[in-house]
């Protein structure tokens, strides 16, 4: 028998850290959702011409990489990775599934998630994936997009207020 994990904990940490996100860190982006209905696909899944539905206001804890830039035949090309870790919860409350594909704008620019990272685990332990007795203790507490900058041309999105 688990001494802590459990349901109780688990909602103290969930509660702080949207506190933590909400009220003192306060870093914003726009998730863009892939709409799939209206992106029509060839028969290897790929599409020349993608549509996102409306945006979705989320708080974060973003995690910025250095800007690289590279020179080649088509001109100059400015690099940049970034993670943006949100909290599994408010993803399920939103009923937003993340998704390689999906567009996240920051700062006046748009990044394209290449990687969904679900890793971090209240004490260690995940109440969907336990072999014991334990299935009341621990939790999946964030899932991380890692992104990647892209042209706003290339994803089609006008800018607009939120």
């Amino acid at each position: 028998m688990a001494l802590y994990g459990g349901q109780r904990d688990i909602s103290l940490f969930r509660n702080m850290n949207r506190e933590l996100l909400r009220n003192i860190i306060t870093q914003e982006i726009a998730y863009y959702k892939i709409g799939l209905t209206e992106t029509v696909t060839n028969i290897y899944g790929e599409s020349s011409k993608k549509f996102y539905n409306d945006p979705i206001l989320l708080t974060c804890l973003i995690t910025r990489g250095d800007q690289n830039f590279s020179d080649d035949d088509f001109g100059p090309d400015v690099k940049r990775d970034v993670s943006f870790a949100f909290l599994r919860d408010d993803l399920i409350d939103l009923s937003l599934v993340p998704e390689d594909g999906d567009i996240i704008s920051w700062q006046e620019s748009y990044y394209e998630v290449h990687q969904i990272v679900e890793n971090q685990l209240i004490l260690g332990k995940s109440e969907q994936y336990n072999m014991t007795n334990l299935s009341n203790f621990g939790s999946s507490l964030s899932i991380i997009c890692n992104a990647h900058l892209t042209r706003a041309e290339k994803v089609g999105i006008s800018k607009q207020r939120l």
